[in-house]
């Protein structure tokens, strides 16, 4: 658009020298650029999606997690599919992936992990299988394979995408309830020194204990940006009637995630690269599985 924009000076000085030798043509009104770029600027808008619509978009990749024991839930987390397939029995499979330290089975003796769906009071309940686990704290993700959950695949965001200030939402499910969007920007991307690729983000958006493995969504595309790791916290002390108390509160700009680039390079690491292939040949908008 910048370049339509530095055209139409140029564009006005041709017009203007070629017709002065003509006194005829130079009587004739100059070309009316403003209403042709104010044109261009309002379809531009009209077909952008509104904040609404781009939301509406975001919200069906997105779960929720529950390991529970016994009966009782032991832990909450959150989730973003990014592959669903067709299994070698016709069956819906969906990959979500979320943070490793969210789903660590290990302290269980009977665990069972929840993938839940919320849709207006219902929810639809699916049983999740951990595939694959990075290692804590330099690659906190992992992915979990859910026959039967039948959503939509996110796509993840290049690299060229994480700008300080990028309007971002994050989606995820804080408490173990359902889920529920906080709004923000990026508010920092490091980068590594050897690789020039992102390793790590910040966002300002508020989030809650739960929430990691949830989403942060470019709100301009609606890929996925980076997943939620944790937030730092700053401890809070009071004191009321001679008892003191105190509490950790989230810093603001201290919610830190894994970019879209570790994703990539999480699930090609662990055999799992044809998730985010988006292979052409599909049936009914889910792709064939691979044999996994």
């Amino acid at each position: 658009m910048s370049r339509f924009f530095l055209g139409v000076p140029a564009l006005l000085t041709l017009v203007s020298c070629a017709s002065a030798p003509s006194q005829q043509a130079s009587s004739a009104p100059a070309p009316q650029a403003a209403p042709v770029v104010e044109r261009v600027l309002a379809a531009v808008e009209a077909a952008r999606p509104s904040r609404k619509e781009m939301v509406r978009r975001i919200l069906p990749h997105n779960v929720r997690l529950q390991v529970a024991e016994a009966g009782k839930a032991r832990s909450t987390a959150s989730g973003v599919v990014v592959g669903t397939e067709r299994d070698e029995k016709g069956g819906v499979v969906a990959w979500v992936v979320t943070n490793a330290h969210a789903v660590e089975l290990g302290h269980l003796k009977d665990p069972v992990l929840r993938v839940m769906v919320d849709r207006r009071g219902d929810v639809l309940e699916h049983t999740g299988e951990v595939v694959a686990k990075g290692q804590v704290p330099d690659l906190d993700l992992a992915l979990v394979r859910v026959t039967g959950l039948d959503l939509p695949a996110v796509e993840l965001a290049d690299d060229a995408e994480l700008e300080l200030g990028e309007d971002v939402v994050v989606a995820a499910s804080p408490f173990g309830r359902a889920l529920s969007l906080s709004g923000g920007m990026l508010s920092q991307v490091e980068w590594d020194r050897e690789t020039k690729r992102p390793k790590m983000v910040k966002t300002d958006a508020p989030i809650g204990y739960g929430a990691s493995g949830g989403g942060i969504f470019s709100l301009e595309t609606g890929r996925l940006l980076a997943i939620v790791e944790g937030y730092r916290t700053a401890k809070v002390d009071f004191e009321v009637q001679e008892q003191n108390y105190s509490f950790d509160v989230p810093m603001p700009g201290e919610t830190f995630a894994a970019p879209s680039a570790k994703v990539r390079q999480f699930l090609q690491a662990k055999g799992f690269g044809r998730l985010i292939q988006r292979p052409a040949a599909t049936e009914g908008g889910v792709a064939q599985a691979a044999g996994r």
